[in-house]
């Protein structure tokens, strides 16, 4: 049951120029969904466009999105970049509880390393600021620790990239930079408890065995790094499996890192090195304004100063329609629709999600499932009312538990695009 709030008229925006392959929803098949073109959204709406980084110079014709053709992945995840292979899942394909593997997106950021042939063989390393250096093979993990299974979102710290004006560097992600899977491992304090952390203790730094993409075997393709508070976090985990299966090669098999709620470049793929530090970490991916925001708001498209940046921690609080996909058809006569989707924020909880018919001038509450676990995202559920046939949109946002809610677009511009999150809108055609 939703109930009416209040809302405000939305700052203007361009056009969708329809990025996105436009799916249709089986759960609506009762009510007359037929498959249908592009659907322009509106000048006059809430959000920047999901296309809007990925179009082509205004002189040369549109380009069409690229899809994805890799064995195991769905055929309509979209590549936003092919070295490294780079890959975003479209908001109506996640639409299950637990993403898919053959659904969840790919981020890389060097060449993507041979399968290993005997994983449990793989070794990690702890080493820094503890009293005892711990070199662990994945078979030694799995036998001598305690697993556990949690269902958490992983988001690329780049999610939204596409909706800052002007144009952010870096891949152009919509809203499909996010997945949530359920992971198989061990808490990483663990780990670290048995290390003994020495009081010098600060900061991590991941290392891993993709080579980085110049060829250069001593240049790591990236090392991030957490404060020690986030890696203590219980949810924060070594994992080898995902969906309960052996963790495929190209999310980070045979184990990687998982930490929830943050950027998911801190969740190193193909772990092999975990370094305790005893200050802030500054290998590649943690310095100047790699997967940092700007402490005080700077011009859009201004020259920043990386004395005003800090690092991107807790993901902003996001809401996505899953259902139906933007540009579905509908029969003459519909009456309601059926909508569904998913919300998370970061460190945080999802406190509500409404949605709009009417362009943000009135808007209503649906209903907020609870997680699963913590991390966990959380699905809603809806019914809005037709008033006649014809074009309309659907707006969605969400609030977190601190009360911050997503913007009508995005804001807080900064050269490398983090933070974009953007109130999310599909549009739909009755009769």
């Amino acid at each position: 049951m939703m109930r009416e709030t209040g809302g405000n008229a939305a700052d203007s925006n361009k056009l969708d120029t329809g990025r996105r392959r436009l799916l249709g929803s089986s759960g609506l098949a009762t009510i007359g969904l037929v498959m249908g073109g592009a659907l322009p959204l509106s000048r006059s709406g809430a959000g920047i466009p999901q296309a809007h980084a990925q179009a082509a110079p205004a002189a040369a014709p549109a380009k069409g999105p690229q899809y994805l053709k890799y064995p195991g992945k769905h055929e309509g995840l979209v590549v936003l970049g092919e070295k490294p292979l780079v890959a975003e899942t479209p908001e109506s394909l996640l639409d299950d509880d637990t993403t898919p593997i053959e659904k969840f997106y790919i981020r890389n950021n060097g060449q993507i390393p041979e399968e290993a042939k005997d994983p449990d063989a793989w070794k990690i390393t702890i080493d820094g600021e503890i009293n005892n250096k711990i070199e662990i093979t994945l078979g030694e993990l799995k036998s001598k620790y305690k697993a556990v299974t949690r269902r958490m979102v992983l988001e690329c710290g780049g999610n939204g990239r596409s909706g800052f004006s002007p144009p952010a560097r870096g891949n152009q992600w919509t809203n499909g930079g996010a997945g949530c899977a359920e992971w198989t491992g061990v808490p990483l304090a663990d780990l670290l408890k048995k290390a003994g952390l020495k009081p010098s203790a600060k900061y991590t730094a991941h290392y891993s065995a993709d080579l980085h993409l110049s060829g250069d075997a001593s240049k790591p393709s990236i090392s991030r790094g957490v404060r020690l508070e986030k890696a203590m976090d219980p949810y924060t985990m070594i994992v080898w499996a995902m969906n309960g299966k052996p963790l495929p090669n190209i999310h980070g098999g045979p184990v990687r890192l998982v930490v929830p709620g943050w950027a998911g470049s801190a969740s190193q793929k193909w772990l092999t090195r975990i370094t305790i530090r005893d200050r802030e970490h500054d290998g590649p991916g943690m310095t100047e304004f790699s997967y940092r925001t700007p402490i005080k708001p700077m011009v859009p498209g201004g020259k920043a100063d990386p004395a005003n940046f800090r690092i991107l921690e807790s993901m902003p609080v996001r809401s996505i329609i899953t259902s139906p996909a933007n540009g579905a058809k509908f029969a003459a006569g519909t009456k309601e629709l059926k909508l569904r989707g998913a919300s998370w924020a970061g460190d945080l909880t999802v406190k509500e999600v409404d949605v709009s018919l009417d362009f943000g001038a009135s808007w209503q509450r649906v209903t907020l499932e609870k997680p699963k676990n913590r991390y966990d995202w959380q699905r809603w559920t809806g019914t809005v009312k037709l008033p006649t046939d014809g074009y309309f949109e659907i707006w969605a946002r969400a609030t977190d538990s601190k009360g911050a809610m997503q913007p009508h677009q995005s804001g807080f511009w900064n050269p490398q695009g983090y933070g974009g999150n953007a109130m999310h809108r599909i549009a739909v055609l009755v009769g």
